[in-house]
């Protein structure tokens, strides 16, 4: 399996934002649902945004109209845009596909939120 790679997490002050990415091999890239999963200290993974080839979007209520998720078929890559970010985003961020390619996951990207 091929492992995707995460980037662009940081510290950043409640209130900020971060904008993270995801390199994908265009094999996984062109025919999955791409999502971006977060997994905070001690809970488990969970899915927070995901896009699909077309570009329809859903998002986790918690999420919801703070982060935008976004793909760009030319780079195969998928973006997460967060903003207004609150101490309880703070976790590490993956991209994988929706379901999640169990081979794929990769080493996450750090989000931390904090004063």
């Amino acid at each position: 399996q091929v492992q995707l790679v995460e980037s662009g997490g940081g510290l950043v002050q409640p209130g900020g934002s971060l904008r993270l990415s995801c390199a994908a091999p265009g094999s996984i890239f062109s025919i999955n649902i791409m999502g971006w999963y977060r997994q905070a200290p001690g809970k488990q993974r969970e899915l927070v945004a995901r896009i699909t080839r077309i570009g329809s979007t859903n998002y986790a209520d918690s999420v919801k109209g703070r982060f935008t998720i976004s793909r760009d078929s030319a780079k195969n890559t998928v973006y997460l845009q967060m903003n207004s970010l609150e101490p309880e985003d703070a976790a590490v961020y993956y991209c994988n596909t929706v379901p999640p390619l169990p081979g794929s996951w990769g080493q996450g990207t750090q989000v931390t939120v904090s004063s």
